[in-house]
């Protein structure tokens, strides 16, 4: 995380998901697998604050988890105090094995517990968006997932036990409705990044791309010990995650949609715009942009260029151009185009 240049490019949580469990004691404690972690967890959560990090765990509102190993159901006060024990800072909580279980309830519990225990930790729900959790989870979570879980695949479906796995372009389709739910402390998550696990450079660079538009956290599901240079450069493209970080925190509209060829807006602080353009197709388009008035009725932003002149930067290539001339661009095959609009200065003329 420190030497890849990831902690710099602002990743914060180095997050254990399944599978790090042992067994709960004679008094339902858990503790973690022996042979995993031989010093345990608690060693772990202080090396990695050691290096300005944050550590992050797992666990399930069942009795167990998507691998078999404990839940926390009936035990959610219980791990939460070990958790803030541990110096743990995030907890991602999943949906398995839980057939029968209210979800508000369930991930009720844990939210009381996890403030009850007395330290902060980021709470991270995995509940598949089977029960909607944007209409009732603001108060709940930090982050709740959208969708089953993401594949590496530009656009498939893969069944597993629990769900079917979707691609990139099934998951970005199934966000219609979904921005007006997302906010500062409250996202919608569209599921763990799969850049790096197989998929070509431009597939990989629209999937960042685009969960950078809609505002959905951005965690890293790639070996960082094992990448190559273009996937370390995809992760780490700053002007990228500055608009997914942007303070504003909306999520991106799609403004156009016909045959391969979408285009997004997502207002930013300052009066600044991210444009992208995405091409689904596996073939290259060729797009005239016009700089038509762009409106987004949910932030009650709007933008004029016949008044304003903006400057438009390539987040990707950093080519920059401004709105007075139409935008002529090839798109490549699945693909995007991503530009960050400033509104340019008007020289002093004296």
């Amino acid at each position: 995380m420190v030497n890849t240049g990831m902690k710099d490019a602002g990743y914060e949580y180095v997050n254990i998901d399944d599978c790090w469990h042992g067994e709960r004691d004679a008094l339902g404690f858990i503790h973690a697998n022996k042979k995993r972690f031989p010093s345990g967890i608690k060693a772990l959560a202080d090396y990695v604050h050691a290096q300005g990090l944050k550590l992050g765990i797992y666990s399930d509102a069942g009795t167990t988890t998507c691998a078999g190993h404990p839940g926390s159901l009936h035990y959610e006060y219980q791990d939460a105090i070990t958790y803030a024990s541990w110096g743990i800072d995030y907890v991602k909580y999943d949906w398995c094995d839980t057939e029968g279980l209210d979800a508000q309830i369930a991930y009720k519990t844990m939210r009381d517990a996890i403030k009850k225990a007395g330290r902060p930790m980021l709470f991270s729900m995995c509940e598949w968006g089977e029960n909607k959790p944007w209409l009732w989870a603001k108060d709940v979570g930090h982050s709740w997932r959208t969708t089953g879980d993401i594949y590496a695949c530009w656009d498939c479906v893969i069944s597993t036990r629990y769900m079917s796995s979707q691609s990139v372009l099934r998951i970005l389709d199934q966000q219609e409705g979904l921005r007006e739910y997302a906010g500062a402390g409250h996202w919608n998550d569209m599921d763990m990044l799969e850049v790096g696990n197989g998929m070509s450079a431009n597939e990989d660079g629209a999937h960042f791309s685009l969960w950078a538009m809609l505002a959905s956290p951005l965690i890293a599901g790639n070996d960082l010990r094992n990448m190559s240079e273009t996937t370390r450069k995809i992760l780490t493209n700053k002007d990228v995650i500055a608009i997914n970080q942007d303070k504003l925190g909306i999520q991106a509209l799609r403004i156009f949609s016909e045959g391969a060829l979408e285009i997004w807006i997502k207002p930013l602080e300052n009066n600044e715009w991210a444009l992208l353009f995405l091409n689904r197709s596996a073939q290259p388009m060729a797009h005239t942009h016009v700089w038509n008035p762009l409106r987004d009725e949910l932030s009650k932003r709007s933008v004029n260029f016949n008044k304003t002149i903006y400057q438009w930067t390539d987040v990707w290539s950093k080519a920059v151009g401004d709105t007075q001339q139409p935008l002529k661009k090839e798109i490549a095959p699945k693909s995007v185009i991503m530009l960050r609009l400033k509104p340019k200065i008007k020289p002093a003329i004296l």
